[in-house]
Formats: structure tokens, C-alpha cells, sequence
């Protein structure tokens, strides 16, 4: 038996060996003059140590398991110990095996989040603004640097749209980088309460959409043609229309190959612009082709929680009842007030655990 376990896990050695070159390059100095390639050793090598935790406690257990059987024919205190190290063993395999299901390699970047408003005119406008809010708030829990990138306010306070930046400080360990967190949030969310533009208290019901896409720190990664951008300058405007800016500091970038359009104009500096554009660029593009994998993999392969379809509506949030309800994990809590304040860990984890759950039964059929 042992030996068909092993077997099993031979996919294990050649990240073991990966996990061993990567800890042997960080240890040359000449590497840690290189910024970016010691960032990029870093978080490869944070993201194999669970797998390689794992595989070694498994071995452990193994070999304890194999040593009490061989033993246990000469001494009956061995045999006593088997069914205990029987159960060590299948509980290490278990989670291995779990290590060893192919994993998201986008999970550990960063990550550019945008809100815009759906239907409801400026109540859904003003829920946009809760919802930027309320992920402003969870980065801040957890320690991560925001940075927003375009807003267009609406006249009562809301957004029309914006844009923000987030991203982790140091390595995150697996899993806890903020796309690994976030990736689930796209979508459609919808908010049942009392408007404040409403003088009759009646509960309305509006929305507004979320997309997350993995922030692209190497503009190598996603190569852009300057051929294939059309780029416009304008002045920036703020509610109503107004210019905020005297110069034609906004700019507007057309990808022509695929028709998207970006925009940015926080920043006062033409340039600054530019770049923030190219950044949503480059990741709506990446983004773009991961949806395209995506809807290109079967119906048992694709995850049950985080789908292509971005008209999706995956949750609600009733202010009347302090209710939130995740639509794809059944998940439903009564401190609404606490979400939105940042609190959405126990939201998040539901639509984690739905998905690795979806990852072993697909892995299970192959």
C-alpha cells in the first residue's frame, strides 16, 4: 500500500526539487541585487513551502506506519500503535493530496478592483461608494497598501465608477495575497434598503458591479503594440460634469485590437495618467485571456464559484434585515453593519473553500 501512495504523490518530487534550487539561489548574494528577481523567488518559494510541509509530515507518518507493521509481527505493543499511525498517515495523505490539486498561478498577486454603478440611478451609484468602502477598509485589515486610481463621483457622494489598486506588503503567504482573496467578488451585487433620495421609506432594490482582475507588475507579462493604442488627452471632470482641471491631464487609451477602453484621470500629471491607464490596460487584457481559457475548459473543470459571466449575481445585502447573503455558497450572516466595515473574511472563506472543494472533485475525475 505504501508503495502505491507513493506513486501517487510522484507529482510532489519535481516541486520538492524546485523548492530546494529556489532555496539554494536565495542564497547566493548575487541574486539579492536584483530586485524583481529576488521578489519573484520569494513568492514562488513561499508558495511551494505548504506543498513541501506537507509531502515531508506524509513521509513522516508514512515511515512510522511502515516500521510499527514491520515491527508489530516481534513485539504486540507495535501492533497496538497501527490503527493510531494507520490514521496519521491517511489524515497527512489527505492533506497532501490537497496541496498537490493545481492551484490558481495567479493566486499570489496583487490586484486592480472596479466598482461601477448598475441600475438605481444614484442609489446605486451611492452603494458603489459602500462597496469601495468596504474594501478599502478590508486591505486596511489586512495590512495591504490601496491606491485609487480613477473615480468618477456621482452628485450625493456615491461613484459612478472607480478604480483602486491593492496590493500585499512582503510575501503573503499562499493564499493570502489579495487576489487569492478577491478573485471571488466579481459580479453583480445587489442592496435591498431605503434609499435616502426615497421620501416614502419604501425598500428599494438596486446594484452595482464589481471586476477583479490580477494587478501586472511586469508590463512583459502582457506586451502592448504602441501601434495597437489609440491614446486621447482631455480635461479631467468631476460631479456634474465640471472641469477640475485646467490642462489636458485625462487620458483615454483605445486598445484597437479588441476594442477596450480605458480611461484615468485622478492624477494632475498627463503621465501619471498614462501609466495608471496602461496598468488597468495591461490587466483587463490578461484578465481577458483568463476568461477565454476559462470558458474554453469543461463544465467539470470550471470553478462553481468564480465564473466568467460577469452579470452574475452572487450576493445581497439587506439593510432592513443587517442581512448579507452569498447567492453561489448559500453563506448568510446577520451583521451586514460589520461587512461592510470590513469584516468579510467569513464571506470570503465560503467561496474559498466552495472553490478548492470544486478543484478536488475535478482533480478526482481525472
Amino acid at each position: 500500500m505504501a508503495v502505491a501512495v507513493n506513486q501517487a504523490f510522484d507529482s510532489a518530487l519535481p516541486l520538492l526539487a524546485e523548492h530546494a534550487d529556489i532555496e539554494r539561489q536565495l542564497a547566493d548574494p548575487a541574486v539579492h541585487g536584483d530586485p524583481a528577481a529576488l521578489k519573484r523567488l520569494n513568492k514562488r518559494y513561499a508558495a511551494l513551502g505548504p506543498t513541501v510541509s506537507a509531502y515531508r509530515a506524509w513521509e513522516r507518518a508514512a515511515a512510522d506506519l511502515g516500521a510499527a507493521r514491520e515491527l508489530a509481527t516481534e513485539d504486540a505493543s507495535f501492533a497496538e500503535e497501527v490503527p493510531t499511525l494507520e490514521e496519521a498517515e491517511a489524515k497527512a495523505a489527505k492533506h497532501l493530496r490537497g496541496q498537490l490539486v493545481p492551484r490558481d498561478p495567479d493566486d499570489d498577486r496583487d490586484i486592480i478592483l472596479e466598482v461601477k454603478a448598475g441600475e438605481g440611478g444614484e442609489e446605486s451609484a451611492l452603494f458603489a461608494g459602500d462597496l469601495l468602502r468596504m474594501y478599502l477598509r478590508y486591505a486596511e485589515r489586512r495590512g495591504w497598501r490601496t491606491e485609487l486610481l480613477d473615480t468618477t463621483p456621482s452628485d450625493l457622494g456615491g461613484y459612478k465608477d472607480a478604480r483602486v489598486s491593492i496590493s500585499a506588503t512582503g510575501t503573503p503567504a499562499p493564499g493570502a495575497a489579495p487576489w487569492a482573496r478577491l478573485k471571488y467578488e466579481g459580479g453583480v451585487h445587489r442592496v435591498q434598503r431605503v434609499p435616502v433620495t426615497e421620501s416614502q421609506g419604501r425598500i428599494h432594490t438596486s446594484a452595482a458591479g464589481v471586476l477583479v482582475m490580477p494587478d501586472i507588475d511586469d508590463p512583459a507579462e502582457v506586451a502592448l503594440d504602441p501601434h495597437d493604442l489609440k491614446i486621447d488627452v482631455f480635461r479631467s471632470s468631476g460631479p456634474g460634469g465640471q472641469s477640475v482641471n485646467t490642462t489636458d491631464s485625462a487620458v483615454r487609451i483605445t486598445h484597437l485590437p479588441t476594442g477596450l477602453v480605458v480611461s484615468c484621470q485622478n492624477e494632475k500629471s498627463q503621465l501619471q495618467n498614462k501609466e495608471s491607464a496602461l496598468r488597468v490596460l495591461r490587466a483587463r487584457l490578461h484578465q481577458m485571456a483568463l476568461d477565454e481559457a476559462e470558458a474554453a475548459a469543461s463544465e467539470q473543470r470550471r470553478s462553481q464559484v468564480r465564473t466568467v459571466d460577469r452579470s452574475e449575481r452572487i450576493r445581497t445585502y439587506n439593510f432592513p434585515e443587517n442581512r448579507i447573503a452569498d447567492h453561489r455558497t448559500g453563506f448568510k450572516a446577520y451583521n451586514l453593519d460589520q461587512v461592510l466595515d470590513g469584516d468579510l473574511d467569513p464571506v470570503l472563506q465560503s467561496a474559498v473553500a466552495a472553490d478548492e472543494q470544486a478543484r478536488l472533485e475535478a482533480a478526482g475525475e481525472r
